[in-house]
């Protein structure tokens, strides 16, 4: 450091997940930028990004936590999205420029019939507006320059896509439950042309993001409004096991988390009757535990449990 010069400020350490129900109107990153000076944390990321038109549940990671965002992106999301039939967009949602219109609606029956191929394992193309990323420049700057990039269909991960509600002839209401890197945008886009027709996103929120439900999501307002007492954290910000509650728990000694804080692989003989009964002995994760304290995550393979993530 140079002479004179003041030391960084880095913000309160902070360890936890935060529910956030993300309003409409602002990227994932600005309510990050948010919630880091609220509580005037001093390390903060996010597990999913939603468009600024989408609401709805955004796991916001602290210290920690942000160690466990990849396992977080890879579980199950659910979706509800309006499809708004007769109007295609540049973006493939409502804050786009109509492209394409048409004025054939389908009818219920056909929707049931069509969404039989948009389940299981698909093929989708991005939507143009996206941040992939084409020769080093992301794609929703090169179609905002007027030169939409020609993206190649990606596997997509689709378990459950229902039609929920039908309001008026216009609109159709759907939830999905679908893997990491799924559009739902393109899902409404391909969808209405399945059925004969053009259309976009109206409305779009997140019900869930792996363990985390929209039931226990808090404001941003309440964020942004943190006093910083001690007696009100525990209300808005969850342990860092809370992204893990779907993987078994394993209980470790304290030599064991030494060792496995030092990067070493155990032999799974050590640890006969005491490995779960849901977890996987071939290639599967637990939760290294030290009494009620989540330590490790880690990975049985080959006879042993390596460490993938020390908390």
């Amino acid at each position: 450091m140079a002479k004179g010069q003041k030391p960084q400020r880095r913000g309160r350490k902070i360890d936890g997940w935060i529910i956030l129900d993300k309003p409409p109107g602002i990227t994932s990153a600005h309510a990050v930028g948010k919630i880091k000076r609220g509580l005037d944390a001093a390390k903060v990321g996010h597990g999913g990004t939603l468009d600024p038109l989408a609401t709805g549940v955004l796991p916001i990671a602290l210290g920690g936590a942000t160690k466990m965002v990849p396992y977080v992106m890879d579980g199950i999301k659910l979706y509800q999205f309006t499809l708004k039939f007769g109007e295609a967009r540049d973006t493939d949602d409502a804050e786009g420029a109509v492209i394409e219109t048409s004025d054939n609606r389908p009818d219920d029956a056909t929707i049931q019939v069509a969404l039989s191929a948009f389940q299981g394992s698909i093929m989708q193309v991005p939507p143009a507006f996206s941040a992939i990323k084409v020769a080093g420049e992301r794609a929703y700057d090169l179609a905002r320059a007027g030169a939409p990039p020609d993206l190649a269909p990606r596997p997509a991960q689709i378990d459950r896509f229902d039609l929920i509600d039908r309001p008026d002839a216009d609109h159709a209401v759907f939830e999905v439950a679908s893997g990491k890197g799924v559009y739902m945008r393109s899902l409404a886009r391909d969808l209405a042309r399945a059925v004969g027709t053009v259309g976009h996103i109206a409305v779009l929120r997140r019900l869930a993001v792996g363990p985390f439900r929209i039931e226990d999501a808090v404001t941003l307002d309440k964020c942004i409004n943190y006093d910083h007492s001690a007696d009100c954290e525990p209300d808005l910000v969850k342990p860092v096991e809370t992204a893990l509650a779907d993987i078994p728990a394993l209980a470790l000694t304290d030599p064991e988390v030494a060792a496995l804080r030092n990067g070493m692989a155990l032999s799974l003989i050590d640890f006969l009757g005491r490995i779960p009964a849901t977890s996987s002995p071939g290639n599967g994760l637990v939760r290294g535990m030290a009494g009620h304290r989540f330590v490790v995550l880690g990975r049985l393979s080959e006879g042993l449990l390596r460490p993938e993530r020390v908390i």
